[in-house]
């Protein structure tokens, strides 16, 4: 007696591994992916190729295209500017101050708030910009 295999031509195409192979593609790119979000000011900073990470005990000073300013995610005047800042010079004289100016912003107006900042005693500045890739 001879023993025939039965194997039989399949009529419909199983989506199960494809589905699988999918779901383990998206989680590999989301696992692997990094995202960075800023919050707060949307500003195009300008691109540097020296850009490094600062930390978060500083003094943010955003400078947007339309002229707004930001003195740590708090809108400001330009009058008011040096007593709000003087009030946070207060607490720690050696902070860091990070000037995060649009790329619109004109030069003279950013030499205005770095001579804000001379007036009340601040010395560390730095410039933020994006790191080119």
């Amino acid at each position: 007696m001879k023993i025939r295999p039965q194997n039989k031509i399949l009529d419909t195409f199983s989506f199960s591994s494809l589905t699988d192979i999918v779901l383990l593609l998206l989680i590999f790119f989301l696992l692997s992916s990094t995202f960075i979000i800023q919050p707060g000011i949307k500003v195009k900073l300008p691109v540097s190729t020296t850009a490094e990470s600062t930390n978060d005990k500083s003094i943010s000073i955003t400078l947007t295209k339309n002229g707004d300013i930001y003195l740590n995610q708090d809108k400001t005047s330009f009058s008011d500017l040096p007593a709000k800042w003087n009030q946070l010079m207060a607490l720690n004289p050696d902070q860091a101050i990070i000037i995060r100016a649009d790329k619109g912003v004109t030069i003279e107006r950013t030499v205005a708030i770095l001579d804000i900042g001379k007036r009340v005693g601040a010395s560390n500045f730095n410039i933020a910009t994006e790191q080119s890739e």
